[in-house]
């Protein structure tokens, strides 16, 4: 027996939907005590039935009904799944109906089609901006007159795996820039940075988490030690502030919530893929 509630998100494709919308759920249930796992391309009646079988199993070992969120769009392997005896929540369910009704017209259920690569376009955006974020990342290259975002902070503040979650779901082209000890004892942004002040947005961070991360990258160097970490986000935010330029957090937000806040504040109305 376990105390811990196993929750599955299943799907013919990917799962990224199916985890999303699963995990937000969970999140409202604090209390509870969750484990979860993804079973991803479940586009088979073979592969339904081996799920149904490690999700049955799951709730026997931990002794609780499991719980799946689900988001495959062909009702026969949904069959499979529920004879698992587990609590299935079909993501598109509530919404597929008033749809229909909307547009007149049925879905067509394609395996795969969230996340499939139906827009050459869209991915080859996708991947020139990443290519884009690894050769503007930690201010490698300097040229930033095609980006769309130049993130600036201390080191360790975020701003690398935001400018890889920016260019891979949204196509945007993120570089980033971090303010280096010569940069903070100056009262002016970085010669580098003025003429793209339009579009620079400030990340920051609570000292403390940032003697965390930057303990575990360079252990008892002077670079983690927490006066270091203070000085340079009270030096950091008060040129950010002196130079108008708006900033946010991450000591606790998540990569989604910092990239949906530069989007919205800079006007990217970039669709998420």
């Amino acid at each position: 027996m376990s105390n811990l509630r196993p929750v599955f998100y299943v799907s013919d494709g990917t799962g990224i939907t199916a985890e999303t919308i699963g995990h937000s759920l969970l999140t409202q249930f604090a209390n509870i005590r969750f484990v979860t796992d993804r079973i991803p391309f479940v586009d088979t009646l073979e592969k339904a039935q081996v799920a149904a079988m490690e999700i049955r199993r799951a709730g026997e070992q931990s002794g609780y009904r499991p719980v799946v969120v689900n988001s495959c769009v062909d009702p026969a392997l949904n069959a499979v799944l529920a004879e698992s005896g587990a609590l299935m929540l079909d993501v598109f369910a509530p919404f597929i109906e008033p749809l229909e009704r909307e547009l007149g017209m049925q879905r067509q259920s394609q395996v795969g089609r969230a996340h499939g690569m139906v827009d050459f376009d869209s991915y080859h955006r996708r991947i020139n901006a990443m290519n884009y974020a690894l050769a503007h990342d930690d201010g490698v290259s300097m040229d930033y007159s095609e980006a769309d975002v130049i993130l600036v902070g201390v080191s360790r503040a975020g701003k690398t795996p935001t400018c890889v979650y920016l260019a891979l779901h949204h196509g945007v082209r993120a570089a980033n820039y971090p303010l280096t000890e010569e940069d903070l004892d100056s009262d002016r942004l970085p010669a580098k940075l003025r003429p793209y002040r339009s579009k620079l947005f400030g990340l920051t961070i609570d000292p403390v988490r940032l003697q965390q991360i930057r303990q575990e990258r360079r252990p008892n160097s002077r670079y983690a030690q927490l006066d270091t970490c203070k000085h340079e986000v009270v030096a950091a935010e008060a040129l950010l502030r002196a130079e108008g330029i708006q900033m946010l957090s991450t000591t606790h937000a998540s990569i989604e919530e910092i990239a949906s806040r530069i989007l919205e504040v800079l006007g990217l109305g970039r669709e998420m893929f």
